[in-house]
């Protein structure tokens, strides 16, 4: 299991929950398994999303691995110059 932060209007779509935990080894089951857990979260997640791994933010990083020593947080997508 990981434990994901759920930043900021995010939380809505995980009925206020600041911490999730799923099963996954790489970002793309992480995405698949938050899905499952809370489908308010798919069409935010279809628009795109970034994922902090511990401090270093990626975005579309599919198969990057994952696992529970990890600080793991799901924002909105993030842009920036």
């Amino acid at each position: 299991m990981v434990r994901v932060k759920i930043w900021g209007s995010l939380r809505a779509m995980t009925d206020g929950a600041e911490w999730v935990e799923v099963e996954a080894s790489n970002f793309k089951e992480l995405l698949d398994a938050l899905v499952e857990k809370h489908p308010g979260l798919a069409p935010q997640i279809k628009r795109g999303v970034s994922l902090s791994l511990d401090g270093v933010i990626y975005r579309e990083a599919w198969f990057t691995k994952i696992g529970p020593e990890n600080e793991i947080i799901l924002m909105p997508y993030m842009v920036g110059g």
